[in-house]
């Protein structure tokens, strides 16, 4: 069985809506997933609107404010998206950026675009 994972925040706001609701958080996560599947696939005027604008072609200021709110859930959910498959320091290093960052230890370790590391003192 392959398993799915989750952000943290995500899996947090399932539990609590879905206790509000009377399902589990896996319960809650699936009734989220099918409802955006189902408002995803309608292609309604609203929703030609707000890819419209995703686009670039159409103007953010003539959206309605329920195609304003899709279109802010649609943004938020690409850059999402970026921030969980990007890799940052790989980007950082090829454009010669030393980054620093936090261990999992809690340690400060500083990351050089040679790939060498040192941990930083406290």
């Amino acid at each position: 069985m392959r398993r799915s994972r989750w952000a943290a925040d995500l899996v947090a706001s399932a539990m609590a809506e879905g206790e509000r609701q009377h399902r589990t958080g896996r319960q809650q996560l699936e009734h989220w997933a099918r409802v955006g599947r189902a408002v995803s696939s309608r292609q309604t005027a609203a929703r030609r609107r707000v890819e419209d604008a995703l686009a670039g072609r159409l103007p953010l200021s003539e959206l309605g404010i329920e195609e304003g709110t899709v279109f802010d859930t649609e943004i938020d959910a690409a850059i999402e998206e970026q921030l969980a498959t990007t890799d940052y320091d790989a980007t950082l290093a090829a454009r010669g950026v030393t980054t620093v960052a936090l261990s999992e230890d809690g340690q400060l370790i500083e990351h050089r675009p040679d790939g060498t590391h040192t941990v930083l003192p406290e």
